[in-house]
């Protein structure tokens, strides 16, 4: 059995595990989930108790939710080829320390954005959540344009998982039009690079479901009822 990425729709954050497994070149599925109504199913549920994407249904039938939690899994296929590196090492806490801060300051700045949007925020509430998620989003920039720098990818010379992750979030600018990205051009350099991406194009393609070419080993969709047949209990 392949593994089966339960994915996100409208903008996921799962999108940039689709993007680390399109990298990965190793066969796999994906399973569509609408958060407008599916996250409620019992079948859903049955994966992810918690409603959330994205989740993972592993090679041997075990279930794995949390974007850092997928992407280390996926690391430990990813390491010959460059994506991901052995547990002990330097390079290891580098990528580790990145991804727990895209996952805690990056993702959580938009947070507030998210709240307002969801929950149907108006007026004066609606704008104190605007402007501080405004805030927010700054401050992440701004921390990650220094971090970033002049380097071509978030750790250096080569891009890693890390980079998958980081495409999936930082559209989510635009989507909420808080801030402008070129404000930080070395994010919006990073930005530029990946959305050339052929991973990046398939995963676009894949969310707004048109034609999308597989350069890795994307194998089909499977749905959320036959997928939950292969989970072990």
């Amino acid at each position: 059995m392949e593994p089966v990425l339960f994915y996100g729709v409208p903008s996921g954050c799962s999108f940039g595990s689709i993007v680390a497994l399109e990298w990965l070149g190793k066969p796999y599925r994906l399973a569509r989930i609408d958060m407008a109504g599916d996250f409620m199913s019992g079948d859903y549920r049955f994966i992810n108790p918690v409603g959330e994407t994205p989740a993972l249904l592993t090679v041997a039938g075990d279930v794995l939710t949390e974007s850092m939690a997928i992407l280390n899994h996926i690391g430990s296929r990813a390491i010959e080829a460059g994506l991901a590196f052995a547990q002990g090492t330097a390079e290891y806490d580098k990528l580790n320390r990145m991804l727990a801060f895209l996952n805690t300051s990056y993702f959580g700045a938009f947070a507030p954005l998210w709240h307002a949007l969801e929950h149907g925020a108006e007026g004066a509430a609606a704008a104190t959540l605007r402007d501080y998620g405004r805030d927010k989003t700054a401050k992440a920039h701004a921390d990650l344009e220094a971090m970033l720098g002049d380097q071509p990818w978030l750790l250096g010379n080569t891009k890693t998982l890390a980079d998958a992750y980081f495409i999936g979030i930082a559209r989510w600018a635009d989507y909420h039009d808080v801030i402008d990205r070129k404000d930080y051009p070395n994010i919006q350099r990073l930005y530029e690079k990946l959305e050339a991406d052929p991973a990046v194009r398939f995963a676009h393609a894949i969310e707004a479901q048109t034609a999308a070419l597989s350069s890795g080993g994307f194998l089909g969709e499977v749905e959320i009822a036959e997928a939950r047949g292969s989970r072990r209990t």
